[in-house]
């Protein structure tokens, strides 16, 4: 479609009409909400379905798959609250994100600034960095099974520099199983959260390090006055992630090494939550406990997201 323009001549010529600058755009907007559709129906019943199902599940009395259901109203939470098992749980789960982010994060973040300034051997650091990640959960659980039983390469190790008194079952005691859980939480977290560091770090202009050497700071007051603040954010999203699997994600190694013994001594929420659900078939109690780890997860983020906020 082409319009008449008049020119200083009296003669018009002939060009192409112009269009709304909107039409286009309003176009686009429509092809993407069409194609948002699929990802928007998925989200809703594989992510929004199943955390509605936890709320229905806690509120019911189900004593197992097959059996019949009945509603329970607020009764699965007074057993949870009166439940010292539960309160074990949530004292242990404490002590391992007390313990395990703050020096995953702080013992990532300095291996990552290492590794950002290019050493001799960085390509190589790196990979060496990220095989923990590279190996299966049950065989990682198999490696500290063994390293750590009575007969185990630990206690070998303290006996041949004589120091017998100090071998311990560590997987079989009380006061270390949770201890060997953590443990095993940061040796195979922390090289990969230094890889994510290390690839923020790099990114940061090196305008930045220089300035602050010619002021003579050193790395130490590099590392954390400089170079800190400004990958801050990225710290948040990393501490966020390692929070959330180390809230969710313990069950896997309690299962694995020990059951969540002795006693209740490594039970952390999580896997109370599949100990209930699968093993004492009480579906209703389970899923009580799964609404408090969102709760607990939800507050959480929030927690951190404002901790690790951009100062002004």
């Amino acid at each position: 479609m082409t319009t008449l323009s008049p020119t200083p001549g009296g003669t018009a010529l002939r060009g192409p009409a112009r269009t709304r600058p909107d039409a286009p755009r309003g176009r686009r907007q429509q092809g993407g909400t069409v194609l948002a559709v699929p990802a928007l129906v998925w989200y809703l019943v594989f992510m929004v379905g199943p955390l509605v199902a936890i709320f229905v599940v806690a509120a019911l009395h189900w004593p197992g798959m097959l059996q019949p259901v009945s509603f329970a109203g607020l009764d699965n939470v007074a057993d949870v609250a009166g439940d010292p098992v539960f309160w074990a749980a949530v004292r242990n789960t404490a002590v391992q994100l007390a313990v395990t982010l703050p020096v995953m994060i702080a013992c990532a973040y300095m291996l990552g600034y290492y590794v950002s300034q290019r050493p001799r051997g960085h390509r190589v650091i790196r990979y060496l960095l990220f095989v923990p990640g590279l190996i299966s959960t049950p065989a990682k659980a198999m490696v500290f099974y063994a390293a750590l039983s009575p007969d185990g390469l630990v206690n070998g190790a303290l006996r041949a520099v004589g120091l017998d008194s100090v071998t311990d079952a560590w997987l079989a005691s009380p006061s270390t199983a949770l201890l060997s859980l953590i443990v095993l939480d940061l040796w195979s977290g922390i090289g990969f959260t230094a890889v994510l560091f290390a690839a923020r770090l790099s990114s940061v202009p090196e305008e930045i390090g220089e300035a602050a050497q010619l002021d003579g700071a050193g790395h130490w007051r590099s590392m954390w006055r400089v170079h800190f603040p400004v990958v801050r954010d990225y710290a948040g999203v990393v501490t966020m992630l390692q929070f959330l699997w180390n809230l969710f994600g313990s069950a896997q190694q309690v299962l694995l090494l020990t059951q969540g013994g002795p006693g209740t001594s490594s039970t952390t929420l999580s896997f109370l939550v599949y100990q209930k659900a699968f093993v004492a078939a009480d579906l209703g109690y389970s899923q009580t406990v799964g609404v408090l780890l969102f709760l607990v997860g939800l507050v959480g983020l929030l927690t951190i997201r404002r901790v690790f906020r951009p100062a002004c």
